[in-house]
């Protein structure tokens, strides 16, 4: 297991004319460790990578794992709808130091669920790194169906973990039984459905809500793992605005808008995203400041 807990998947922060922010992602770094976190995500889906150059993602990468500094496992994303430059992303995460990889399902030209095991089995082969298969239908248009789950668990043993968003918990508890006992480990992808996920037998989070609240974020996983889900429960209730408030836009709008209050970094991403707009801005505000965030 690459890891239990808590992961947070990191913004990208940007200056305001639109380069790599590094200071702030220092202080995004030092900031999740002093919270607690147990590994951190490079690169995922809320670190923007469609509007990264291969050279900027480069310098992240080996900035990141630079400053964690063996600290935590750092997980670097290298998911591609061309399974040819996904093997060459996951290349660069091992050269430039990262401990493990997240591989979202090809998007938009999709594929079926024969082509899904042999995207994954070339992931697993392009490196030694253990991967994480990532499951987010509702942005890629491709399911990670539960019998295919466990003809990758039974198939691929360097895929160690599977980060699963889809939103069913019908089939993420069907994925939960047919992986059990596996070397797949089940991460909830969504900050909204960890409490019930966890209670299915997840092992952690991946979690955009922990950029600016790590330490919050934090105590409903470690409530879970060690199996007091009648705090985990008042946990995720009591954190259920917050979440439902960092997706009502586009991730990761609301979570740099979220960082950018707290003096992390600035609001700044690359289009096609815009920055949040004022009314929902004045709604994240006021939650973070009920929960003594702000």
């Amino acid at each position: 297991m690459l890891f239990q807990g808590l992961a947070t998947a990191l913004i990208t922060p940007f200056t305001k004319d639109g380069c790599v922010d590094y200071t702030a992602y220092e202080r995004l770094l030092e900031y999740q460790l002093e919270g607690g976190v147990d590994a951190l995500l490079v690169l995922g889906t809320t670190g923007e990578p469609p509007t990264l150059t291969d050279s900027e993602k480069e310098e992240i990468i080996k900035f990141a794992v630079k400053v964690i500094d063996g600290r935590v496992p750092v997980i670097v994303g290298a998911g591609s709808n061309s399974t040819a430059s996904m093997v060459e992303a996951c290349k660069r995460g091992a050269k430039y130091g990262a401990d493990a990889l997240l591989v979202v399902t090809p998007y938009y030209n999709k594929c079926t669920q024969d082509g899904l095991i042999e995207h994954y089995r070339a992931a697993c082969e392009a490196t030694d790194l253990p991967v994480i298969a990532y499951n987010v239908p509702g942005r890629t248009g491709v399911n990670i169906k539960s019998e295919t789950a466990a003809r990758l668990a039974e198939e691929l043993p360097k895929l160690v973990g599977l980060k699963e968003a889809c939103g069913n918990m019908t089939q993420i508890l069907e994925t939960a039984r047919l992986i059990e006992g596996s070397n797949l480990t089940l991460y909830s992808g969504d900050d909204g459905l960890c409490m019930p996920i966890m209670a299915a037998g997840g092992k952690g989070l991946i979690s955009v809500a922990s950029n600016p609240a790590p330490r919050l974020t934090g105590e409903l996983v470690r409530a879970c793992l060690r199996g007091d889900f009648a705090t985990g429960r008042k946990l995720q209730f009591k954190l259920q605005p917050f979440f439902d408030a960092l997706f009502c836009e586009v991730n990761p709008i609301p979570a740099k808008k979220a960082c950018a209050l707290l003096g992390i970094c600035e609001d700044e991403v690359r289009l096609p995203l815009t920055r949040m707009t004022e009314g929902n801005a004045h709604k994240l505000a006021a939650i973070m400041k009920d929960l003594q965030l702000i």
